[in-house]
């Protein structure tokens, strides 16, 4: 990957010092007021000071689950990208790549340039970010494997890039982790041979040890863990057992039920490490969720947003910002990897069923036009477990919707994940942009004391299922808004205006802007878009690997 252009923001209300970016930024949003039957409007502005430390920290990555398909493939992904490895396919040479990562393969628009072009830069160019070749790894898993054999357990690479990476990765062991049998498939049972033996006390102790040992043996300025294990069935919520702190942390030293993610959450957060949960069980109860803000430490969740839920986050925004009421989404998947095998099991599989089905609740809700009080679509999950796929999980969809005077339209999409890959660069995203929060501060004109996000880091909800966010915030689940979000949040950090996607410049009867050509857009890495020739029909770009000025033309009758 080619390095991030430099981003220097010429504005009076930027300064750049050698610790610190500071920008003065005007947040402009609006309060609604009913009275009777009228709303009332106010636009409203406040002044925050952002300051974004640039000094990059040395940062280590622990995985719960490291040994699992998951782990294993996010792993192989930064040690390919840092030796710059390529491999053979049977279609052609292969190169390491960070593909599907929102902050290494995304870009963002900065603006238009002299001649009216839009110029798009890498997502990581907006701020310093840490490297991910440069992630330091380890973790824990229920199984022994190294992650070398993990790796060709997981069968999710392609044999040419597992034999290049064997000796990078055979000398990589998982600690022991947490088995508690009750919380996770009685099919996992055989793969449970490295465990933390002792009680729920002594489990936790040993969790905080590793990752002392981790952070000081690396040399590590921080450290966040990741849960990318099974999925877990949900924990009831107990007043008096985990709905506070205080009784949560009595309860683990008591030994009553307390789930093996939730142990890892409070272990986390006690040595001031964000903790992450990539699983859809309830890991963060109010009472690990009260420790974090005690601690102002981040965490977030929950589940891995990848595949088959991310298009379906697009697809509805899609069909109902277009007017059209969705009345039934039919969800099937089937798939063979180990998170398949568990996900059999019917209490893991409710879990599941959960987060995947909430997905539209905010979609409906924003359009009381299409939607009565109370009305939303039917919505069926299906999850089977089809050892034969493998890594490789078929989506498939169907969604209903009513259109006007009594008519219907319906989409059946299918939809072929491989799952890890799409997770790993998830799991990316998620240390690194939890990593940059962990740098940004800021204060207001009417509070002055500095202050950070909020312990529960709602700005992840791009890369998560279902989206943990602050007591009383809104649940936001479509796609382009919680794109937006990490966008304009990183913009306001560097002093720039929310993208507003308007280009007013281009809508004006009298333009102050005179334009060359076509607009294109163009980055600071690249060189700018030639103009592709045009077809006597008028048309421009491929037609069959040919372009079309040099297209055959179809013969009319």
């Amino acid at each position: 990957m080619e390095p991030a252009a430099e981003i220097v923001v010429d504005s009076p209300d930027v300064v750049y010092s050698p610790e610190a970016i500071e920008a003065h930024y005007e947040y402009r949003t609006t309060r609604v007021s009913r009275e009777g039957c009228v709303l009332r409007v106010q636009p409203t502005a406040t002044h925050f000071t952002f300051r974004t430390a640039r000094q990059v920290p040395r940062l280590g990555v622990m995985l719960v689950g490291w040994g699992g398909n998951n782990g294993s493939t996010l792993t192989a992904a930064v040690l390919a990208n840092r030796l710059r490895l390529t491999w053979p396919t049977r279609t052609g040479q292969k190169e390491a790549n960070y593909y599907g990562s929102l902050t290494q393969a995304g870009t963002v628009s900065l603006g238009l340039d002299a001649d009216g072009q839009e110029v798009f830069v890498p997502f990581n160019a907006l701020l310093p970010m840490v490297t991910p070749n440069d992630l330091v790894f380890d973790g824990w898993d229920i199984s022994s494997l190294n992650l070398a054999e993990a790796m060709r357990r997981a069968q999710v690479l392609d044999f040419g890039l597992q034999e290049q990476l064997w000796s990078h990765m055979e000398n990589l062991r998982p600690r022991p982790s947490v088995y508690i049998p009750e919380f996770i498939a009685a099919n996992q049972t055989a793969r449970a041979d490295n465990l933390i033996h002792g009680t729920r006390a002594q489990q936790l102790e040993q969790i905080r040890k590793d990752i002392r040992d981790f952070r000081s043996s690396a040399g590590l300025d921080k450290v966040i863990v990741l849960w990318t294990a099974n999925t877990e069935r949900f924990c009831e919520v107990v007043p008096g057992r985990n709905d506070t702190a205080e009784n949560l942390l009595r309860t683990i030293q008591l030994g009553l039920e307390v789930s093996p993610s939730t142990l890892f959450a409070v272990a986390s957060i006690l040595e001031g490490c964000a903790f992450l949960n990539g699983s859809p069980q309830n890991t963060l109860v109010p009472g690990a969720l009260q420790l974090a803000s005690q601690h102002h430490v981040f965490v977030g969740g929950d589940d891995f947003k990848s595949g088959q839920t991310k298009v379906k986050s697009v697809l509805v925004d899609f069909l109902i910002s277009s007017g059209l009421k969705t009345m039934s989404i039919v969800s099937y998947n089937h798939l063979g990897n180990n998170d398949g095998q568990n996900l059999s099991a019917p209490q893991q599989f409710r879990s599941k069923e959960a987060s995947k089905s909430s997905v539209v609740d905010d979609m409906v809700q924003s359009n009381p036009v299409l939607y009565a009080p109370g009305e939303e679509p039917d919505h069926c999950v299906v999850i089977k477990y089809v050892p034969y796929v493998g890594d490789s999980k078929r989506a498939l969809d169907e969604y209903t919707s009513e259109l006007m005077l009594g008519g219907t339209n319906t989409l059946v999409l299918h939809n072929t994940c491989e799952d890890s890959l799409l997770a790993a660069p998830i799991m990316l995203d998620l240390v690194l942009l939890t990593e940059l929060c962990q740098r940004v501060s800021f204060y207001t004109d009417t509070d002055p004391e500095p202050q950070g996000f909020h312990p529960v880091l709602s700005l992840l909800s791009f890369l998560f299922k279902a989206p943990l966010v602050p007591p009383g915030s809104p649940v936001v689940n479509a796609l382009f808004r919680q794109r937006s979000c990490i966008e304009n949040i990183l913009r306001a950090c560097v002093g720039l205006p929310p993208q507003n996607h308007m280009l007013l410049e281009h809508k004006m009867e009298r333009p102050t802007i005179k334009h060359r050509g076509e607009v294109m857009a163009t980055s600071l890495l690249s060189c700018k878009k030639e103009s592709t020739s045009t077809a006597t029909n008028g048309c421009t770009g491929d037609a069959n690997g040919h372009t079309q000025a040099q297209a055959p033309e179809v013969p009319t009758a």
